[in-house]
């Protein structure tokens, strides 16, 4: 695998809150398109990483570099838990996104038929699922035709079909060109479908790189064994560091 130009950038990032350290020395590229997987345990700061790569944090050191084009939306984000003002429909909730960045509601439209929700956009989004909301919230992530999209557990709540779905239009962004970071528990779909993964613990990224080349350097069989090698401390057990993550 060859890398892409990195389009988002952490250069020795590091964050605390008060006097409880979460970041330490992060470094990462976000490569054009590539898939790139941010995985860790619950605690690790996958979160708050992602919330400062995207702006919403300053970085209590080092810095965070936006390599790509000048754009209208530069990075299209999900959160973790997506939300939408309610009294609207699927269909225009989307269409107001679009009309930020100067598209219309036939190109809302498309990015509503991506997801597989195009049956729902007459739907009120106070009346969708917690998967469905979510799925809405790729959507509008992609609004704009963003170079980077970050998405925080874009595959949380979805049924199996759909979370190969989602991580299959993913995969597509990625061909498109667009540089693309997620965070995900799911390792299988990780392992199938990413080109890049960097497993963050305990604040530090102690594993990168091509999975595959991961997996034979630390002579294993899969994601599970790599993070189950790599990351310290008992599982099951939740790290408290600062923000969950």
């Amino acid at each position: 695998m060859t890398d892409n130009v990195p389009m988002l950038e952490a250069a020795n990032v590091a964050k605390s809150y008060g006097d409880v350290p979460v970041l330490e020395d992060v470094s990462l590229e976000i490569p054009e398109g590539q898939v790139t997987a941010l995985i860790g345990p619950n605690g690790s700061g996958k979160s708050t990483l992602i919330r400062t790569l995207i702006g919403i944090h300053e970085p209590t050191d080092g810095k965070v570099v936006y390599h790509g084009p000048e754009t209208t939306r530069p990075i299209g984000y999900l959160p973790q838990r997506p939300s939408f003002r309610p009294g609207f429909t699927v269909r225009e909730t989307l269409s107001f996104y679009a009309e930020l960045v100067g598209d219309d509601e036939a190109v809302a439209m498309d990015h509503l038929r991506r997801i597989g929700m195009e049956a729902a956009a007459e739907r009120p989004v106070e009346a969708l699922s917690g998967g469905m909301t979510r799925l809405l919230g790729i959507a509008q992530a992609t609004i704009g035709d963003p170079p980077v999209i970050v998405l925080d557990e874009p595959a949380s709540g979805l049924d199996p079909g759909m979370s190969v779905h989602v991580f299959d239009v993913v995969a597509d962004l990625a061909t498109d060109g667009t540089a693309v970071l997620l965070s995900s528990h799911d390792l299988a779909l990780v392992e199938r479908t990413v080109d890049r993964v960097a497993l963050l613990d305990e604040g530090k990224i102690v594993e990168r790189g091509d999975p595959a080349d991961i997996r034979d350097r630390l002579e294993v069989d899969s994601l599970l064994d790599v993070y189950e090698t790599s990351v310290a401390g008992e599982a099951g057990t939740v790290r408290v560091r600062g923000e969950s993550a």
